[in-house]
């Protein structure tokens, strides 16, 4: 049967977050979430459809993509899929060929999990490997420790706690209090929990959004950010374990992060947190 690539309707982004769902488990390694998708709602229904695209054969979506950018796509496929040979070499085509509404032509950069036979077709077309980036992993069998300080739900009314965070953590305008409210609009909006730590006056020091994958399945850290004026004073370890207890009050079996590898800092602060880092990863680049 012939692989149909397709730009989903909102309808659609549904029944694509409900794949990537499914598909999450404690043995794959690091790869495109629905929490990814929910945290790229806080643009807005139509924006985040016309990022997504599916590959599917026989009516069934075997892989699921996302661009994070113009130039950039993270992807993963069906856990029986990894080797699927018609696949891989459709993806390549895809990824490869700008009138196909993927990515454009020039430099352009794929994420997508280890142990796919795409990787080796994409080494024979010439793709090269980008800087290395560290996934984290923490299991969630266990109660995890208090986060010692404050911690608050942050809901509709407490959106511009949220935006100062991030604002302040990534050095960007870009966040504002519509990010929640879009947010909390998506698909599996239920599955998330976004959570704040708060200093002994009541201000917001630092901010986490968590999304699970449903019981028994891995939960994501996205976005996690401490202000400026609060490093160094332990509120990243806070955060972060404030959201791990959440995603296990959900039901997740375990909570995963992937960061650069030169963010040394934030690196430590999730191993501070009980994340143990996998070894390094990197993108797949098309320099020209």
């Amino acid at each position: 049967m012939t692989i149909v690539l397709g730009t989903p309707t909102a309808a659609g982004v549904r029944e694509a977050m409900g794949a990537l769902r499914e598909w999450q488990d404690d043995g794959a390694p690091m790869q495109l979430h629905a929490g990814d998708i929910g945290w790229n709602y806080r643009f807005g229904t139509a924006e985040t459809a016309a990022a997504v695209r599916t590959w599917s054969r026989g009516g069934r979506i075997l892989a699921v993509g996302m661009l994070d950018s113009p130039t950039v796509v993270r992807m993963t496929v069906a856990p029986d899929a990894f080797q699927d040979e018609e696949l891989a070499r459709r993806l390549v085509e895809d990824f490869s060929l700008p009138e196909r509404g993927v990515l454009p032509g020039g430099a352009v950069s794929i994420e997508a999990p280890v142990g796919l036979l795409l990787h080796d077709l994409l080494t024979e077309e010439g793709w090269g490997v980008d800087e290395p980036w560290t996934p984290l992993f923490r299991d969630l069998a266990d109660a995890v420790e208090d986060p010692g300080v404050p911690i608050r739900v942050i809901g509709p009314e407490q959106a511009q706690d949220f935006a100062d965070v991030l604002r302040s953590a990534f050095k960007t305008t870009r966040p504002t209090r519509a990010y929640r409210h879009a947010m909390s609009a998506g698909p599996f909006s239920s599955d998330a929990r976004c959570l704040g730590a708060y200093d002994d006056q009541g201000r917001p020091a630092a901010v986490v959004t968590v999304w699970s994958a449903g019981p028994g399945k891995p939960g994501l850290v996205e976005p996690m950010g401490v202000h400026e004026d609060h490093r160094g004073r332990g509120y990243g370890r806070a955060i972060t374990l404030a959201g791990a207890a959440a995603l296990r009050e959900l039901g997740s079996s375990s909570v995963r992060v992937c960061t650069l590898s030169s963010n040394v800092g934030g690196i430590a602060t999730y191993q501070a947190a009980g994340f143990e880092a996998r070894p390094e990863i990197g993108d797949r680049i098309r320099t020209a």
